[in-house]
């Protein structure tokens, strides 16, 4: 598929030490490729912090930046979907400010997207050549995690969590109106929906990942566990509404819920 526009969404809070600089690094990375691009900064919080005012500071003098935001924190699935409903991109990606995955990753995930002719891309830790560093109980959690997705979805991909995706935009206008999750299991409920709803090319592609959690990275951290449990009530919530209620389906698009501020715009360049 040929890439006339990608978009590619930064979520980011409280970031206000690393924001310009993950902008830079960003935006250098883009500026390589040979796509045209914008780069959408979100900040999922503008009043907590500078990191919007930062942001936009970054952005004031440079081409096909912009910085949108909202005063209260409402989590990345909601700073992601504002992102996307926001771009004008054939293919929209995302990438977690922070830098704990390296943004040279976009221009490996771009060419695995036109290689295969794909729906979605996926970064992927467990990708043959992936070069990952991080704590031993995450590696736990993720494998764990991986197999109660496969269980559930039947996603054939070994790694859903990694904040670099890529989509076609078509999918997004399909899935994206029947969303829930804002917070802890966006990714894998906007896999799901996209499998369900036939978007079925859906492949991994290698990233570097550094991930350094300090005292977070603990087996007996309250911060862990809270995580672990969202993350899997949320994952059954995906399920249920999937399997059981069949909400995702078009006969019951009533139900959705609509929200002006993530109304995905149809239109392409």
């Amino acid at each position: 598929m040929k890439v006339s526009l990608l978009s590619v969404i930064v979520p980011t809070y409280k970031q206000q030490k690393t924001i310009t600089r993950d902008l830079w690094r960003i935006k250098s990375v883009l500026s390589k490729l040979r796509y045209p691009s914008e780069l959408i900064c979100v900040v999922d919080g503008t009043s907590d912090d500078h990191t919007f005012i930062k942001a936009k500071a970054f952005a004031a003098h440079r081409r096909n930046i912009k910085v949108v935001g909202y005063p209260t924190n409402k989590g990345k699935g909601h700073a992601v979907r504002f992102g996307m409903a926001r771009s004008r991109g054939n293919i929209v990606a995302f990438i977690d400010a922070g830098m704990d995955i390296n943004p040279n990753g976009l221009s490996m995930i771009l060419e695995h997207f036109e290689w295969y002719s794909a729906d979605i891309i996926v970064g992927s830790k467990r990708h043959p050549v992936s070069k990952v560093n991080y704590p031993w109980q995450r590696r736990i959690f993720s494998y764990g995690y991986q197999l109660l997705v496969r269980l559930l979805f039947h996603l054939k991909i070994r790694d859903t969590q990694v904040g670099l995706k890529c989509y076609r935009r078509e999918v997004l206008e399909k899935v994206l109106p029947r969303l829930i999750i804002k917070t802890y299991a966006f990714d894998i409920e906007i896999l799901a929906v996209a499998h369900y709803l036939g978007f079925t090319r859906i492949y991994e592609a290698p990233v570097e990942v550094k991930l350094d959690f300090g005292k977070n990275s603990t087996i007996t951290s309250k911060k862990l566990w809270y995580f672990i449990f969202r993350m899997f009530l949320d994952t059954l919530a995906v399920y249920y509404r999937l399997r059981l209620l069949h909400y995702y389906s078009r006969r019951n698009r009533r139900k959705w819920i609509y929200d002006s501020e993530l109304n995905f715009r149809v239109n392409t360049v």
